[in-house]
């Protein structure tokens, strides 16, 4: 018997997706695994318990992490729209919070692709151990020859040998983007992914027969079990899995949109978050295994030679190239690896600010690009690969990293939570795409939990930056105040600014909750078939009046 058509949504017209729900994952996995994961989680593991640490980083991933990602999947796949038409969507008022994400997604994308161009850089003088050439070690290198770091300020001296990897990383972004979802960023990652894995796989088992590496693994799972006494241990928990899943600055909710509707959104955001966990363990145990030969070819103990972001990667790392058995193959395994997990998740964030633009001016993919990536480009060549660019990088990503990411997450919680009270819908829809159920217990994690735990790290982070200068005095007060608080503060009201400015008539922000529902109940039943994600521009049952007023 044919279905009853009088009640079934209308089709919707064909918007960029992903080919299938694998392809998401694992471009979702390609942008949660990071370089944080590779040089900052083994550090933070480390000063935080040791073995112990597993405990609150495994509650804070299912408490706060997966809640949270899947607070973001739903947003995006529900209302199906980057970041700021999707807030939009849920209260008008929220568009600004999109905004705010999309801009966090600038700053940090303009230094990423500097970070990117390093790493590509050392997978090139790996072979032959270029640092080497510095008899004062790889930091003398790294600061000296490679990025010739000047005083601290804004310099426009370029350096070459940094600026050329840096345009062909932004090349690079820009025809992957413009090539689409498909064509574009799902064949990247299908591409990128499996590399990394390979690469930092084989990483590992070496690392795990050099000399010393027992004692690296020691130092890094012995656990301290007086540190879960210790607030400060919860707190690094929440942040670390808080920053490395990508969640709370507009990608997954760009991300999710591009999903069809028959979806098993909490299943694939438990495999995403298992799968970058899982990454960061391995991370662990390939740098402390690392680490442990280095200590012992020096005759330290780890705690002397372990450390965390550009210092380990960029120097840690050339010390110990330089002193084991196949170095040069470790050297190009290790940073070929932060090459390409850098890759997959610099194409992530830069995709949150097409999508943005585009929705926004209404244009085709390619214009987007264009608009997005061409001016981004240019102002990361200009303040990046330069003498100062380092020092530029460092309170950005110190300041609106933190802050804006944070804050970003925790007034988009509070707003769809207490203000437009979108949890209990979001629920359901969670819950009618999924093979787990986001019931009572998601609603309380999403609505109390999370939100608490954002507050306490972020009125932290504040008061820590308040009490003691970012930098130890390093920095003048002009230059954090431009680069740090300004620029954090700058992209709140830049964020307001361009929420106020009107939609092209082709695009509505209006939304109905029921016929969003009557179209899922349809899909999953069967009524009609699932060829696109949510897009309430192509159907007219959606041209109803605002929700929120």
């Amino acid at each position: 018997m044919a279905a009853n058509t009088d009640h079934a949504p209308q089709p919707r017209a064909k918007r960029d997706m992903f080919s299938s729900r694998n392809i998401f994952i694992l471009a979702a996995i390609g942008s949660a695994v990071g370089l944080g994961n590779i040089w900052r989680f083994p550090y933070v593991a480390y000063d935080n318990g040791g073995g112990a640490f597993i405990i609150p980083y495994l509650i804070a991933l299912l408490c706060a992490g997966l809640p949270l990602l899947l607070f973001d999947y739903a947003i995006g796949h529900r209302y199906g729209g980057s970041a700021p038409l999707s807030f939009a969507r849920v209260q008008k008022w929220m568009e600004s919070v999109g905004w705010w994400q999309v801009l966090v997604c600038v700053i940090i994308g303009i230094y990423y692709a500097v970070i990117v161009a390093w790493a590509l850089m050392y997978t090139i003088f790996s072979f032959n151990k270029a640092w080497e050439s510095n008899a004062e070690g790889p930091g003398a290198f790294l600061f000296g020859d490679f990025l010739q770091l000047g005083d601290v300020g804004v310099s426009f001296d370029f350096v070459p040998g940094v600026l050329i990897p840096h345009a062909l990383v932004w090349v690079a972004v820009f025809v992957i983007i413009a090539l689409g979802v498909k064509r574009g960023i799902a064949a990247a990652n299908i591409v990128f992914l499996p590399l990394l894995m390979i690469m930092f796989l084989a990483l590992v088992v070496q690392s795990l027969f050099l000399p010393g590496a027992a004692d690296g693994l020691n130092a890094l799972f012995t656990p301290d079990w007086g540190a879960l006494a210790n607030p400060g241990v919860w707190a690094a928990a929440v942040g670390q899995i808080f920053f490395s899943l990508s969640i709370g600055f507009g990608i997954m909710v760009t991300y999710s949109s591009y999903l069809k509707r028959r979806s098993d959104l909490a299943g694939s955001g438990a495999v995403v978050g298992f799968a970058n966990s899982s990454f960061e363990i391995l991370a662990g145990i390939g740098v402390f295994a690392a680490l442990g030969f280095m200590a012992n070819a020096a005759g330290t103990g780890v705690e002397d030679v372990a450390g965390a972001g550009i210092g380990l990667a960029f120097v840690a790392f050339p010390t110990i190239i330089s002193q084991a058995p196949f170095g040069e193959l470790i050297g190009v395994l290790f940073f070929g690896s932060l090459l390409f997990a850098g890759l997959t998740s610099m194409i992530s964030i830069i995709e949150v600010v097409v999508a943005g633009v585009r929705d926004k001016l209404n244009l085709t993919r390619l214009q987007a690009t264009i608009a997005v990536v061409v001016p981004m480009a240019i102002i990361s060549l200009l303040l990046f690969p330069t003498a100062s660019g380092l020092y530029v990088l460092d309170v950005l990503d110190e300041f609106v990293n933190k802050f804006g990411i944070l804050a970003g997450a925790l007034v988009s919680v509070i707003g769809v939570a207490w203000v437009a009270r979108r949890i209990p819908t979001l629920s359901r829809h969670l819950t009618s795409v999924s093979s787990i159920p986001a019931g009572r217990w998601w609603q309380i994690l999403i609505s109390v939990v999370v939100p608490l735990a954002l507050t306490g790290i972020l009125v932290s982070e504040v008061v820590t930056k308040i009490s003691e200068p970012y930098g130890g005095g390093d920095y003048p007060t002009w230059f954090l105040g431009v680069f740090g608080w300004g620029m954090s503060a700058l992209l709140v009201v830049l964020g307001i600014v361009l929420a106020m400015l009107p939609w092209p008539k082709a695009i509505r922000t209006t939304f109905d909750e029921q016929a969003a529902d009557d179209e899922i109940r349809a899909v999953m039943e069967g009524w009609t078939d699932d060829k696109s994600p949510a897009d309430p521009d192509s159907n007219p049952k959606y041209d109803l009046k605002e929700t929120d007023a």
